[in-house]
């Protein structure tokens, strides 16, 4: 990838998490780099490719990070987890799937299948890491794990939302209370 494509790809990134995906326009993009929005269409036609790249790009970066916490126990990886959504707090940011999910119905049906995408990766990995966790002795919940995932996951979420209103302590209360939950027998 050139320099500039990565910088828009980057902008985007934080737009989306920020904004909406559908809040912002090529301009919003072009203005801080200081390129033209030619610039910005040269590399990305259609904004929904944009979208795509920026989907794609968390897709592979989420992988990678799992890639890296196999080693951890369990319980240890859903921490780490959690520790990326404390991170996007810090940073004034919500999830790229939440930030995604109100305007989901909006988006083109290659952008649609490249969110569910992420939203399944994200999700298989959540419950196959709480079944393995709970076959250890690690990780203790009732019902499903993969039912377990998206309680967790739709709090982390929710969390992200409740910081920007009521502070940081909305995700740390939530995010301890969750592995607490988890941990507990």
């Amino acid at each position: 990838m050139s320099e500039t494509r990565d910088k828009i790809v980057a902008m985007a990134d934080r737009l989306v998490r920020t904004q909406g995906f559908n809040a912002f326009s090529y301009k919003d993009i072009a203005a801080p780099l200081e390129i033209k929005n030619a610039a910005v269409h040269y590399h990305f036609p259609a904004k929904a490719d944009l979208g795509i790249e920026v989907v794609e790009q968390e897709i592979e970066k989420f992988r990678s990070q799992t890639s890296r916490w196999k080693k951890l126990p369990e319980d240890e990886q859903v921490v780490k987890l959690t520790e990326v959504f404390r991170r996007h707090s810090q940073e004034g940011n919500i999830c790229l799937m939440g930030s995604l999910a109100p305007d989901f119905r909006t988006l083109s049906p290659a952008m649609q299948a490249k969110v569910l995408e992420m939203a399944n990766a994200i999700i298989d990995w959540l419950t196959q890491c709480l079944e393995q966790g709970r076959k250890q002795g690690r990780l203790h919940f009732k019902g499903t794990a993969h039912t377990r995932a998206l309680i967790i996951i739709s709090n982390l979420q929710a969390s992200l939302l409740l910081s920007r209103v009521i502070g940081s302590s909305a995700i740390r209360d939530i995010t301890e209370q969750l592995l607490a939950d988890l941990r507990q027998k």
